[in-house]
C-alpha cells in the first residue's frame, strides 16, 4: 500500500486524536453508567446520558456539528422550540397522584419551603461573578428537577445546560445518599417518630378539578411557567378524568418513553471535553449541591415550623420531601422514619410535598424567565 495512502486513512481515524480529556470523559460516562446499572440511580435518563457523554467524545465523529445526528433532535426539540422538558412533563402530569396534596392543602408550603436553596444559591451564584440568567440556571438545580433544569438553561444559558443537566440529574439519583445525613441532623428521634393521621379520602371531582384550578391560578400569576405547569396538568387531567386512558397511558410510557431517550443523548452530547471539563463546570456541581442541602434543610426546618402552630403534628421528615425529586425523596422520608419506628408509614404524606415541590420549582423557574428572558 502507497504510504501516503496509509498515512491519510490513518489520519482520517479517530484513534490519532484522542486527547486527555476525551479519555476523562469516556471515564466520567462509564461511571454514570456503572452507578445507573449497578445503584439503580436514575438509570432511565443516567445511561443515555452517559451514553451521549461517550458519543460526543470520539473525534471526528461530528455529531454535535451542525446537521449531525444528535444536533438536530437538540437544536429542534431541546434548544430552539423547547418541545422535549414540556412533553416530559405531560407524562410526569399522566403518572402523578395530587391526592395528598388535595386531602392535605398545607403539603403546599412544604413544596414551596424546599424551594429556599434555590434563591439561597441563586444569589451565591451572583455573589461568585455569574451572570443572572447564570445564576437563575445554577440556583434552579436546587429543586431536584432535572426538565425543569433543562428548559430554563436552554432559555436563560444554554452554554451552562451540560454541566447544570447532569447536575440536576445526578442529585436527583443521589437523594439517598445526600438527604438522610442533613435530615437526622435536624431532627431529634422524638419528631421522626411523630405518627401522622390517615389522609383522608380525595373524590374524584376533586382529582379533576384540581389540575384545571392549578392551571388558572399558576398560569395568572407566573405567564412564564405555562408551558410546563399547562402540560403537567393536562397529563394529570388524562389521568383522572378516566375516559382517555390511550392518552394518559401514551404519556405515561411510549411518549415519554421516547423523549427521554432523545433528552438523555442530546444532553450526554452537549458534553464534549472542551466545554465540560472547566473549572466553571465543577464549580456548578458544588453549587448545585449547596442548593440542594439548603433546600432539603429549608423543608425540614419548615415542617418543625409548622408544628409550633398545628394540633396535628406532623413529621418534619416528610419536609425534605418538598423537593422536586419524585418519588425518591418520598421514600427516603419513609426509609428514614421507618429507621425510627418500624410501624411509622409517612410515604403517603410524603408524596404531597414532593409533587408539591414540582409544582413549587416550575413556578420558581417560571418567575425567573419573567425576570430574565430577553
Amino acid at each position: 500500500m502507497d504510504l501516503a495512502i496509509f498515512r491519510s486513512i490513518l489520519l482520517d481515524a479517530g484513534f490519532m486524536h484522542i486527547t486527555f480529556g476525551n479519555i476523562v470523559m469516556w471515564a466520567i460516562a462509564l461511571i454514570f453508567i456503572v452507578l445507573a446499572i449497578t445503584k439503580n440511580y436514575e438509570p432511565l435518563l443516567l445511561v443515555p446520558i452517559g451514553f451521549g457523554m461517550f458519543l460526543v467524545n470520539l473525534p471526528l465523529t461530528d455529531l454535535m456539528a451542525e446537521g449531525g445526528l444528535l444536533w438536530v433532535p437538540y437544536h429542534y426539540a431541546i434548544d430552539h422550540f423547547d418541545l422535549i422538558p414540556p412533553i416530559i412533563f405531560m407524562g410526569i402530569g399522566a403518572m402523578t397522584d395530587f391526592g395528598p396534596v388535595i386531602a392535605n392543602p398545607k403539603m403546599l408550603l412544604l413544596g414551596a419551603g424546599a424551594q429556599f436553596g434555590v434563591y439561597v444559591t441563586f444569589f451565591g451564584a451572583l455573589l461568585f461573578g455569574f451572570t443572572m440568567p447564570e445564576a437563575a440556571s445554577i440556583g434552579i438545580i436546587g429543586g431536584a428537577d432535572g426538565p425543569t433544569t433543562i428548559y430554563l438553561t436552554s432559555k436563560l444559558a444554554p452554554h451552562l445546560l451540560g454541566a447544570t443537566a447532569v447536575a440536576a440529574y445526578s442529585y436527583m439519583a443521589m437523594v439517598p445518599i445526600i438527604q438522610p445525613p442533613i435530615m437526622k441532623a435536624l431532627t431529634s428521634k422524638d419528631e421522626r417518630k411523630i405518627k401522622m393521621k390517615t389522609l383522608r379520602q380525595v373524590s374524584k371531582a376533586e382529582k379533576i378539578g384540581f389540575p384545571l384550578v392549578a392551571t388558572l391560578i399558576i398560569c395568572l400569576l407566573i405567564p412564564a411557567a405555562a408551558p410546563l405547569v399547562g402540560m403537567m396538568m393536562v397529563g394529570n387531567l388524562f389521568r383522572e378524568c378516566g375516559v382517555v386512558e390511550r392518552l394518559s397511558g401514551t404519556a405515561q410510557n411510549e411518549l415519554i418513553n421516547i423523549v427521554t431517550i432523545f433528552l438523555g443523548l442530546c444532553i450526554g452530547a452537549t458534553m464534549p471535553a472542551d466545554v465540560f471539563l472547566k473549572s466553571s463546570s465543577l464549580f456548578i456541581f458544588c453549587l448545585g449541591l449547596v442548593a440542594f442541602a439548603f433546600s432539603t434543610a429549608a423543608g425540614v426546618i419548615l415542617a418543625k415550623l409548622m408544628n409550633l402552630f398545628l394540633k396535628d403534628k406532623i413529621n418534619p421528615l416528610i419536609g425534605a420531601a418538598g423537593v422536586s425529586a419524585v418519588p425518591m425523596a418520598a421514600r427516603v422520608a419513609q426509609l428514614v422514619a421507618r429507621e425510627e419506628d418500624k410501624r411509622n408509614f409517612i410515604l403517603m404524606h410524603a408524596m404531597g410535598p414532593n409533587v408539591a415541590g414540582t409544582i413549587g420549582t416550575v413556578s420558581a423557574a417560571g418567575l425567573f424567565l419573567s425576570m430574565l428572558a430577553g
